[in-house]
């Protein structure tokens, strides 16, 4: 017994002997510190930023960790720029600049990263970071700021070149490289560095073939007052947080602010483009088409060589809405016939003094089946030829019963079958009509696949169900016309139907007929029209209009105009009958009246039109109406445009608390956890107004 006791004592001190070893050899993979979210740190420079009468060629920048140089090509520039770019390398922890080209005397270099520089492990920004040097006695340390938008919808012009002329002439612009100049950053957002004092012209440009002056082609912005760069000093009370958030000092403290520091830069592009013909196509044996870069003062004059038409009009044309594409409809049986039609096409093109002349091509318009065509025509030919063999052993068979004088009914009915089988059905229009619902303010229309030439209305009926006797009643309408004048194959009915009320909508047979004389089948649509309870209605009391002739447009989701209102005399806006949903709205300044938004030209010294968005979501419900006041210069406007619908989004730099969501804020009265605080400067004053005037004091940076 004893042994027993010591064997399995033994086993047992064994047994925890390798459990200990097992332990200690594995010693598993050890865990990393807390994640980093601090930006690299200059921690030395070569020369020193502010360095005067530098000699050298070359720049090394040291920083306290290895980074990397983040769309290099689109956010780092060097100013003023040099014939030949320098060589900018990064190296580990070094960013090294060597210039190629001899430096100017007595000029200050400002080598501007933006927010290009990152830490190579956590991609942590270093933002606005610049360095600057003088190859003289003097460092020019002057500054001015603000954003560059889209002037047709406030998107934010990331990475934009914007630079200054001391030479104020207009010309500047388009036959002299900037002065000085820079990039916005991915918020739009730029500071022009290394100023003297002095008086200049300020200008954005989407600089496409690299040489810092302005073609038409090429989207830019300009103010157009004169700016000044000045200095002032501003007392604030500094704030220091802890990493979690919480006050760690306060102290009082003196700022310099560089001035202008809110300049609104609205990027446009003039939409000038070369006029020529793009292409050319024939996509069906009815039809050819012409494409051009953009629409034509005059529509081009075409000529049929060969074969020769047998009609006068053998064509109808259909100008798409952008006026740059042409569908010429064939109308001649000889025309569609030919695969082949050679034709002379005289049209407008923009020559090398960038004037519109005459110019003439002969084009060949060659239509090829496609295969599936021809496989559907090689199966008809095949079923007709087993049709008519099978017709022509009935009929032997029919004979031999004839000959034996038994009847043939039977064989009859099968000839018959065959005969209609064989034979050649007249052709009709598939026409396509409202799906329903139909929405209140829907119009009824058809829409043919070829062009309409007329619709009968002695064969339009509309009628409308009573419910109080069970029976439907015919309506008194109007005869239906075309949806627009360019328009040749959707034709509407122009009738205003009431909500929630059932229709039955007929076409008999032979109302509608095509270009080519081929007419529709009977065809009958019954549905019924929503309720004026299905929908929002939505009101606006648009303020700082002054008499300013506008319109607003609704938008959905995706920025996507669904609806345009004018604004009356009064400043009020009222948009009917809209489905409940999540929806945005921006006002144009309509300065000529015409109905849409028109962009500037720099050749006129002609701004855009100036645009505003309503600054916040519109959530409308069924059976609701929703009145809101708009004040246009109430919200400075880069704080406008909703985030949810910008496209041009910035990177998420968010700190550790951020990243785990805890930056969400309830606001009282609504439920848009997910808008942002109101914007602050440069100098860290808030902003939340603007006086009006868009191109002075219009950014709430």
């Amino acid at each position: 017994m004893l042994r027993k006791i010591a064997k399995y004592s033994c086993l047992m001190l064994a047994t925890v002997i390798m459990l200990i070893t097992a332990a200690c050899a594995n010693t598993g993979s050890p865990e990393g510190g807390p994640r980093d979210y601090s930006h690299p740190v200059m921690v030395r420079c070569k020369p020193a930023p502010g360095t005067l009468n530098f000699k050298g060629n070359k720049v090394e920048i040291t920083f306290d960790e290895n980074v990397n140089l983040k769309d290099q090509h689109k956010r780092v520039i060097i100013s003023p720029a040099s014939t030949e770019p320098p060589v900018i390398k990064c190296l580990g922890k070094k960013i090294v600049v060597e210039f190629r080209d001899t430096l100017r005397a007595n000029t200050t270099y400002v080598l501007d990263f933006s927010d290009a520089v990152e830490d190579n492990n956590e991609g942590n920004v270093l933002d606005d970071f610049a360095v600057a040097f003088s190859t003289g006695d003097e460092l020019d340390s002057l500054r001015i700021s603000g954003m560059v938008l889209r002037a047709a919808d406030l998107e934010p012009m990331q990475h934009m070149l914007v630079g200054i002329h001391s030479n104020l002439d207009d010309s500047a612009f388009t036959k002299l490289p900037f002065y000085r100049v820079t990039r916005t950053n991915d918020r739009g957002e730029f500071t022009l560095k290394g100023l003297k004092a002095g008086r200049y012209r300020i200008y954005a440009l989407n600089d496409v073939d690299g040489n810092y002056t302005y073609v038409r082609t090429e989207d830019c912005a300009w103010l157009d007052e004169i700016i000044v760069p000045s200095t002032s000093t501003y007392a604030s009370s500094d704030t220091t947080f802890t990493f979690d958030h919480r006050v760690d000092t306060v102290k009082a403290a003196t700022h310099i602010e560089y001035l202008p520091n809110n300049l609104l830069l609205s990027m446009f592009n003039e939409q000038y483009y070369s006029l020529y013909l793009r292409q050319s196509s024939r996509p069906a044996d009815n039809r050819i088409q012409l494409l051009f870069s953009g629409p034509s003062p005059e529509l081009p004059r075409l000529t049929v060589l060969r074969p020769t038409p047998t009609r006068a009009d053998w064509f109808s044309l259909e100008q798409r809405s952008s006026r740059d594409s042409l569908v010429y409809w064939l109308t001649d049986s000889t025309l569609i016939k030919s695969d082949s039609l050679l034709v002379r096409v005289d049209h407008l093109m923009t020559d090398s003094l960038e004037r519109l002349s005459w110019k003439q091509d002969t084009l060949n318009f060659v239509f090829h089946k496609s295969n599936a065509q021809l496989k559907q025509e090689a199966d008809e030919a095949k079923e007709h030829h087993k049709r008519l063999k099978d017709m022509e052993k009935l009929r032997q068979r029919r004979e031999k019963l004839l000959a034996e004088g038994k009847p043939t009914d039977e064989v009859d009915d099968e000839l018959h079958l065959l005969h209609l089988a064989d034979s050649v059905k007249p052709p009709v229009i598939k026409l396509e009509m409202n799906k329903p619902p139909l929405g209140i303010d829907d119009s009824l229309f058809v829409k043919a696949p070829t062009p309409i030439l007329s619709i009968d209305p002695t064969l339009v009926h509309l009628q409308q169900f009573n419910a109080t006797d069970s029976l439907w009643h015919d309506l008194t309408i109007p005869a239906m016309q075309r949806a627009a004048s360019t328009s040749l194959q959707r034709w509407v009915l122009p009738v205003r139907l009431n909500g929630g009320e059932q229709y039955r909508f007929t076409l008999d047979e032979g109302a509608v007929t095509s270009i080519y004389h081929i007419p529709n089948d009977s065809t009958t649509l019954d549905l019924k029209v929503r309720s004026e309870d299905d929908y929002s209605n939505l009101f606006f009391d648009i303020k700082g209009l002054n008499g300013q002739t506008a319109f607003v447009e609704l938008l959905d989701g995706s920025d996507k105009p669904i609806r345009q209102i004018p604004v009356d005399d009064g400043g009020k806006v009222t948009i009917l009958h809209i489905d409940a949903g999540t929806y945005y709205a921006r006002l144009i300044l309509d300065r000529n009246n015409n109905g849409k938004w028109d962009t500037g030209n720099y050749s006129e010294y002609r701004q855009p039109e100036d645009v505003f968005y309503y600054p916040g979501k519109l959530k409308l419900r069924k059976n609701w109406d929703v009145e809101q006041t708009w004040d246009l210069y109430a919200t400075a406007v880069n704080l406008q445009k909703s985030d949810d619908i910008k496209r041009n989004k910035p990177e998420n730099r968010q700190g550790p608390l951020e990243r785990k969501g805890n930056n969400k804020k309830k606001k009282n009265g609504t439920d848009d956890e997910d808008e942002e605080e109101f914007g602050t400067g440069f100098g860290g004053r808030r902003q939340g107004t603007y006086s009006g005037d868009k191109y002075r004091d219009a950014t709430g940076m």
